[in-house]
């Protein structure tokens, strides 16, 4: 390639990472938001968070076309295959942590009507959990780093603790105040929201460790004697 040609393609791979990471940082916005309509009951803010949702869905089709660009002029090969593919999955999974944040609101919405009840502060943590997640694993991928992004994934478990912690909280709140059962319920599938915002950050960290390593990240963390797979395959013990 010239070096005219070189810096084109450079440019065409930065815009496509521009939009991955703008939509990362769309999706934490959506989801502090959703999380402060839920702690003030407020429908406004809550809808605000809705419509937000709009943008992160044409920021999806903005990497689409991008990538499309890119393979049109390109024919790329190897690592910025590997990149661009990579990215085009991330958007996706971007795109469902603003959906999940947009079923907080929603159902914000409908508490809101029912009457207020005391959040579960369970929930605010693992919010900031699933936040922190959304956070580093987008830093991963700015700064292409392959243990952030490792880290990030890790973190996975501790969120599910959360979750099941939140899980038996708010059912032992339902057994004690039954008349509350409605709003509770809606507590319930809000820390599954949640939950499902931790796991996506954690899809995204494994294609940022797969683009800048080459291998899958639990292929990476399989100790070198593991003998699983090939027990697997060929049936011994």
């Amino acid at each position: 390639m010239t070096d005219h040609t070189v810096k084109a393609y450079d440019d065409e791979l930065r815009d496509l990472r521009a939009i991955v990471s703008r939509m990362g940082g769309l999706a934490e916005d959506q989801l502090v938001g959703a999380m402060e309509a839920l702690n003030e009951f407020d429908a406004v803010k809550a809808a605000a968070v809705r419509a937000s949702d709009k943008l992160l869905d044409k920021l999806e089709i903005d990497a689409e076309k991008a990538a499309i660009v890119v393979f049109a002029r390109r024919a790329p090969v190897a690592d910025d295959l590997r990149e661009v593919v990579s990215s085009l999955k991330m958007t996706g999974l971007i795109e469902r942590m603003g959906d999940y944040a947009k079923n907080i609101a929603k159902r914000t919405l409908a508490i809101s009507e029912m009457g207020p009840v005391a959040l579960p502060p369970i929930l605010d943590q693992m919010a900031r959990d699933a936040r922190k997640m959304v956070q580093d694993v987008m830093d991963a991928y700015v700064h292409r780093d392959a243990d952030l992004a490792m880290e990030v994934w890790e973190r996975d478990e501790a969120l599910d603790n959360l979750h099941n912690a939140a899980y038996r909280h708010i059912l032992a709140r339902m057994m004690e105040t039954p008349e509350k059962v409605g709003v509770l319920t809606h507590f319930l599938m809000i820390a599954k929201n949640l939950e499902r915002i931790g796991d996506q950050a954690t899809n995204v960290a494994e294609q940022v460790f797969y683009t800048l390593r080459g291998v899958m990240l639990e292929e990476a963390r399989r100790p070198k004697h593991d003998l699983t797979s090939t027990e697997l395959m060929t049936g011994e013990q």
